[in-house]
């Protein structure tokens, strides 16, 4: 069942504007299915867009900062929950520990870093959690291709690139993730 969703997206807004429209898509779609957000816990770029979006729509948002991003100012101190770590490691380890569900939005390295982690983590079988791509205006399909191409080469089973959903909507990403979630 899920209850909580992290999702990894960008400390930037990005060229277009559909990256910020599909940000607040996305918040609002977690508040009209009764889901937590749990995110990077910035104030800055589709991570503050997204967050913002749960809080004005009534929902829960809780961000996990580490401390050096903190101290920078960057961290959004109107969420309903702020959790301080002291590293990057201690943050994902954190944000998987409290999610039912991983999603990526449009973002940089470290967003391709984070759902990379966590899609290993499922091959690894070290959690049975769905994980997901948003896919706006086709951003991640260089990505997925690549990924298929690790399947074709032998380096990446089909399972693991199967059991990645993509959707270009948030609602029907949701839904992908709600049928896949354990019980």
């Amino acid at each position: 069942m899920m209850r909580r969703v992290c999702v990894f997206c960008g400390a930037n807004f990005g060229n277009l504007p559909q990256y910020r429209d599909a940000a607040r898509a996305m918040g609002t779609a977690l508040v009209e299915h009764d889901l937590e957000l749990v995110f990077g816990g910035g104030k800055i770029g589709l991570m503050g867009v997204l967050a913002d979006a749960v809080l004005e729509a009534g929902g829960r948002a809780t961000g996990v900062i580490p401390r050096a991003l903190e101290e920078r100012e960057l961290a959004h101190y109107g969420l309903s929950e702020l959790i301080v770590v002291g590293s990057m490691h201690e943050r994902k380890a954190t944000m998987e520990r409290l999610s039912d569900a991983f999603i990526a939005l449009p973002g940089g390295i470290g967003t391709f870093e984070e759902i990379l982690e966590i899609l290993t983590w499922a091959q690894l079988e070290i959690h049975p959690k769905p994980v997901g791509l948003l896919n706006v205006e086709g951003y991640y399909d260089k990505l997925i291709d690549f990924l298929d191409q690790a399947v074709e080469a032998g380096f990446m089973p089909a399972s693991s690139r199967d059991g990645l959903q993509v959707e270009s909507d948030p609602v029907s990403l949701l839904a992908l993730c709600q049928r896949q979630a354990p019980a």
